[in-house]
């Protein structure tokens, strides 16, 4: 028991160490710390290093530990379907294979497997070889090749055919409003004139907006952005059109139809085709664009600039403004897409107002029609029900702003014009009138003179 006790450190000297590891182990624990990271960061022992040695060991060592892509889940499928497929199910009939009887040996048998299955193989090859190789035949690059019969109605859709149709009726009705006796070989060649500039002017259209039609769903499919005409050819046919036309206008017609025509195509190519890309002002151009073509017919017919073809005109551009607003309001999405700066896109508030102004404008000029003695005064009555039509859905437009009143207001449009410019025919002052008016104003005057004579 004495030499137990004596091997023993006495009690004082460990508590004393004890006290002195914990006073010294406090002090250098944080010190420490950072020397274990300082140490570790300049030999490259982080959390990241130890990842990087975790993904080399499973892809070098283990690869069954690899990382693998998860199976897509099933799609959650409705009840009804559900029902539907055990329907199919049922009505399906399976055909029972036939056992092979128990005495043949394993060879024939296999024997028997590799033959069916090569001529799965060779049925599954000769069905699908065929279909895959007209596919990338279909995907390759073609050149397209331009035919005779095609040639005619490729130009038509390069000249956009339905709107020079627009623009000759436009045309023919000014001619027809004009106060002069009717001339048919006059009224033919401005006709024909009016036709030939507006084909030069779509057509050099297309050539510049090509880049830009191939990214709307409306114009992709133009000839110039599908490449069935080359753009050579495309120029010479405006060429072709432009330069006769305009000829056919001041030799033909006189020379003031003529620089209007010059004009309205340097306006539509140059001023109206470029300035849709830049600023909203396009549609106040090519509202002047659309109202030049009855101020045409007018001039052809009378060969000077009066208050009725300026007024004729006018219906034409006001009423420009409810028809292409109510039609690129549907076409917003295009629009944006094609890179064209329009109302719809960037001032829809403007659109929808602008629309509704000019839709009211169209009642102010049928009044003035009669005050200028281009028609009776029946016109602004019979005119009112369907100019009161078209500016109620202008403010159904302003009001709604949907794609229903749009569309409303935009085949409005194409009835109201006609039928406005019809009733404003029927009810034009004859010629007989207006020079029984001018030959009593004439004697008025003679009269006037001969009594201030002595």
């Amino acid at each position: 028991m004495s030499a137990a006790r004596s091997c023993r450190p006495p009690r004082a000297l460990t508590g004393l160490f004890v006290w002195h590891l914990r006073n010294t182990g406090a002090r250098q624990i944080p010190c420490r710390f950072v020397h274990f990271y300082h140490v570790a960061s300049n030999r490259l022992i982080t959390f990241q290093y130890f990842n990087f040695l975790k993904r080399m060991y499973v892809t070098q060592c283990n690869k069954d530990l690899s990382q693998r892509a998860k199976p897509k889940s099933d799609s959650i499928v409705s009840p009804f379907h559900e029902l539907q497929q055990l329907d199919q199910e049922k009505k399906v009939v399976h055909k029972i294979s036939s056992v092979s009887p128990i005495h043949q040996s394993w060879s024939e048998m296999s024997s028997r497997n590799e033959l069916r299955e090569m001529k799965s193989a060779a049925e599954t090859e000769d069905s699908v070889i065929p279909g895959g190789a007209e596919s990338k035949e279909d995907r390759q690059w073609k050149e397209m090749k331009l035919q005779l019969d095609d040639l005619p109605g490729i130009l038509a859709r390069l000249s956009k055919i339905r709107l020079t149709a627009l623009v000759v009726s436009t045309a023919s009705a000014g001619f027809a409003m004009a106060p002069v006796p009717f001339e048919l070989t006059c009224f033919m060649l401005a006709s024909l004139g009016t036709g030939l500039a507006s084909c030069a002017a779509n057509s050099i259209n297309q050539f510049f907006e090509v880049p830009f039609d191939s990214n709307m769903n409306r114009t992709k499919n133009r000839p110039l952005v599908r490449g069935q005409i080359s753009p050579l050819l495309a120029v010479c046919f405006a060429a072709s059109c432009g330069i006769p036309g305009i000829a056919l206008l001041t030799l033909g017609v006189n020379p003031l139809t003529g620089a209007l025509g010059a004009f309205n195509i340097f306006l539509y190519t140059c001023c109206y085709t470029p300035l849709k890309r830049m600023s909203i002002a396009n549609t106040w151009v090519g509202a002047v664009v659309g109202a030049i073509p009855p101020v045409m017919g007018w001039t052809a017919a009378t060969g000077s600039l009066d208050a009725g073809a300026l007024l004729l005109g006018g219906i034409l551009y006001s009423w420009q403004f409810p028809h292409f607003n109510a039609l690129s309001w549907g076409l917003r999405e295009d629009y944006s897409r094609g890179g064209y700066c329009m109302m719809s896109v960037t001032h829809p508030g403007l659109c929808r107002r602008v629309a509704l102004r000019h839709c009211l404008a169209l009642i102010g000029l049928s009044v003035v029609a009669p005050v200028l003695s281009i028609t009776t005064w029946t016109f602004p009555v019979i005119s009112l029900p369907i100019n009161l039509y078209i500016s109620y859905l202008g403010f159904r437009f302003y009001r709604d702003a949907d794609r229903s009143s749009s569309r409303k207001l935009f085949f409005c449009s194409l009835w109201h014009l006609p039928m406005l410019l019809l009733v404003m025919f029927t009810c034009k002052k004859s010629v007989l009138e207006k020079e029984d008016k001018g030959k009593l104003h004439g004697r008025s005057n003679e009269m006037a003179v001969e009594i201030r004579l002595p």
